[in-house]
């Protein structure tokens, strides 16, 4: 009876393909501040490299400060502006934005704590900009309605005034812990310089080794990206997190296999299992630059949300994954984080903002950095 109860399950097991659940062990854990959430924005840009600085600012001082993520957002919306009106509406203009305008946002205007900066919270304290974005739109698309007639210096007066209503002016002196501040001064004494964070990415249309303009439709700001060949692209990541260094990511987060409320991010092998993946472990697709370059010319990968990569864990397999903080809240994924296989980032990261400390020496030195 015994022997027959057993060889049943043997069974069971091999039709199941011994399929496990996620279970996670930490391989690597770099501390950053708690989860939080963007809410009703498109500010997953500003969330995730704020973050990012964060983590930084923890590594190199062991200080933990919550910067304000609205204050970088402020600070770019009338770039965004000048950059729509100037090529006469020939742009995008949105809520959207990429990691090198966190670190151009602090590199020109500083950075401040979230105490001194909210971006004016709704009366029911959750971050909505959809009528703000939606009135600006609507200027802006007026402004360049009619390119023969003289434009009004006015208008960036005009970005300015709505972008004070709806998140509130920037504050030009503060005091924290005891201390004034600008927030320029702030910055600075963070000891954080903007030049030693770099973006790397990998695609095949561009040569590897240089830096290249990434044509994306958030990268208004013409942002340069350095391409490495993929497996080399995946070990500078690898590298980071190995010695301390955490990274802000922009990745597709449209596959179906991106669990938003299971936690895990991944790329089967094989079509099937593309309802169970999630929950049980199965085989993943090898990801090879040829294929990868294909999905994101076919539209099929795209830029569509930053977040931040903070460790990295395995399963019971032995399989690789990345710890990515979202900025979705706690009920997102699990608490808020996600679990991202080594082919999903293969595949689906479009880029990574580092410290160039965090690259490898090989990589450091072949890019001149």
């Amino acid at each position: 009876m015994n022997k027959t109860i057993f060889s049943l399950a043997f069974l069971l097991l091999g039709l199941t393909g011994f399929s496990q659940n996620y279970e996670f062990q930490t391989i690597k854990d770099i501390e950053a501040n708690p989860v939080i959430s963007q809410d009703q924005t498109g500010t997953c840009w500003s969330f995730s490299t704020t973050s990012f600085l964060e983590a930084e600012i923890i590594r190199t001082s062991g200080k933990h400060i919550d910067l304000s993520e609205m204050y970088n957002v402020r600070n770019t919306y009338p770039k965004k502006a000048w950059v729509y009106v100037m090529r006469q509406g020939k742009a995008q203009f949105g809520e959207g934005g990429l990691a090198h305008d966190v670190i151009n946002s602090a590199r020109d205007f500083g950075v401040v704590p979230q105490i001194v900066y909210s971006g004016k919270l709704t009366s029911d304290g959750i971050y909505n900009h959809a009528e703000m974005v939606a009135t600006l739109e609507s200027m802006l698309k007026n402004y360049v309605a009619n390119p023969e007639k003289e434009l009004s210096p006015q208008w960036k007066e005009s970005v300015n005034a709505v972008l004070n209503t709806y998140m509130g002016e920037n504050p030009t002196e503060f005091t924290y812990e005891g201390k004034k501040y600008t927030p320029k001064t702030f910055f600075e004494s963070t000891k954080i310089n903007a030049k030693d964070y770099v973006t790397i990415s990998s695609f095949t249309h561009e040569p590897f080794y240089k830096p290249f303009l990434l044509d994306i439709p958030d990268n208004f700001s013409n942002g340069l990206f350095y391409n490495l060949p993929l497996d080399e692209f995946i070990q500078n990541i690898d590298n980071a997190l190995d010695n301390g260094f955490t990274l802000s990511l922009d990745c597709d987060v449209s596959e179906d296999t991106f669990g938003r409320k299971s936690g895990v991010a991944v790329i089967p092998e094989d079509d099937a299992d593309k309802k169970t993946i999630l929950t049980q472990i199965k085989p993943e697709k090898k990801i090879t630059p040829e294929y990868r370059q294909a999905k994101f010319e076919s539209y099929a990968t795209t830029d569509d949300h930053l977040m931040h990569i903070v460790g990295k864990v395995k399963d019971q397999k032995g399989n690789v994954y990345y710890k990515v903080k979202n900025s979705w809240g706690t009920n997102a994924g699990k608490d808020g984080y996600v679990y991202m296989s080594v082919p999903y980032i293969r595949l689906k990261a479009i880029s990574v903002l580092l410290h160039k400390d965090g690259l490898t020496k090989k990589t450091k030195t072949v890019l001149g950095l």
